[in-house]
């Protein structure tokens, strides 16, 4: 492991500084798409949640050390952080990774038990979670074949599992449309491939976005509210959208190519106007588009028309201008050429009818342009 960071404390404070620290430091944003997230829980004796990168493994993995139910620092009784550090786990995590006891296997009254049923009843309070993946690291293995363990290992899970109630939204729902279960021999380098560890995951955020879906998730388990993913996916969704928009709009304000047609349109009409500010609004559109495909559909779009809006005020004065010197124009024009029809003596009110429709339509013509 390395560049690791006390993610949450003893006292559940969620270490928010830290973690755009460790953001920093591993340029795990960076990763974009290519990464996954490990949850480590159950015999350990830690009272906080480390977080860590680890070594060179592809992609870009990140390790979560959680407190276990054996862990001799806190009361029997005091199963409240278990609880909210397991929900947390499973809302973040791609996979589970849990120690326990081979000798607990196939054991009513074994330690690990409980902490099994507490990942279960929490999967199942979950509304519509991502599948995860569970893996098993059995300690102080000995000579019982592995093939055993891992068939009793099975059984006992699927008993667990059946014997956690079921939400009124699930009718007997299987383990298998909640969880992988994996072989401890599987490995966790290419995970995210087809076929591997979590091969399967489907509607992946960015790694940009991790901070602030921690945080949120974090915060809801601590405040004992119901943990509605898809809320959290709109609000990470709308929070990141909207600072990729004033992103857009801001380097938008300070383009070049625009700042150069604003001056020139105050001197007078620039040709091509519309067109120019279109190709230059259209790369910042399409550079938005790009930073939030992963995120909620009509969060995007909203704020794509949000954005659009708000360039389109920017854009609103030097439209103005353009408006104003085309009506000048027009207005000179049907000034000069009336008054040269007065001094060549033609019919008056047969002229004005005339050169009143030849301006108008230039002035639509030059409006063309705009």
């Amino acid at each position: 492991m390395e560049q690791g960071m006390q993610l949450i404390d003893g006292n559940g404070k969620f270490n928010v500084d830290g973690l755009k620290d460790f953001m920093i430091a591993t340029e795990f944003a960076q990763s974009g798409l290519s990464y996954a997230i490990v949850a480590i829980i159950g015999s350990q004796s830690s009272e906080v949640i480390w977080i860590a990168k680890c070594s060179d493994i592809d992609p870009f993995t990140i390790a979560m050390d959680f407190e276990g139910t054996d862990s001799n620092q806190r009361g029997e009784d005091d199963t409240v952080f278990e609880k909210q550090s397991t929900l947390f786990a499973l809302a973040i995590a791609d996979v589970v990774l849990i120690n326990m006891w081979y000798k607990d296997i196939g054991l009513e009254n074994a330690a690990s038990r409980p902490l099994l049923k507490t990942v279960f009843q929490v999967m199942k309070r979950l509304f519509k979670p991502r599948k995860k993946t569970l893996l098993f690291v059995l300690r102080d293995h000995s000579k019982t074949p592995l093939e055993y363990l891992k068939t009793a290992l099975l059984e006992d899970i699927e008993k667990i599992w059946a014997a956690v109630a079921e939400p009124e939204t699930l009718s007997s729902a299987p383990l298998r449309e909640f969880f992988n279960v994996a072989q401890l021999r599987q490995r966790f380098v290419h995970s995210i491939y087809p076929g591997r560890l979590v091969g399967d995951r489907q509607e992946v955020e960015p790694a940009s976005v991790f901070p602030l879906r921690a945080e949120e998730i974090w915060k809801i388990i601590k405040e004992n509210k119901d943990l509605d993913l898809p809320a959290v996916k709109v609000m990470v969704a709308t929070v990141r959208c909207e600072e990729i928009a004033d992103e857009k709009i801001k380097c938008f304000t300070f383009d070049e190519d625009w700042l150069q047609m604003k001056e020139a349109v105050q001197a007078g009409p620039v040709s091509g106007f519309g067109g120019a500010v279109s190709s230059i609004l259209e790369t910042y559109l399409s550079e938005y588009d790009r930073e939030v495909v992963y995120f909620d559909q009509e969060v995007r779009n909203e704020k794509r028309r949000q954005l659009l809006s708000n360039a389109l005020m920017l854009v609103r004065d030097a439209y103005d201008t353009m408006l104003m010197h085309l009506y000048s124009n027009t207005v000179k024009n049907f000034k000069t050429r009336l008054e040269q029809s007065q001094n060549e003596g033609q019919e008056f009110i047969g002229d004005i009818h005339l050169y009143s429709q030849s301006c108008m339509v230039e002035f639509d013509q030059g409006c063309e342009g705009i």
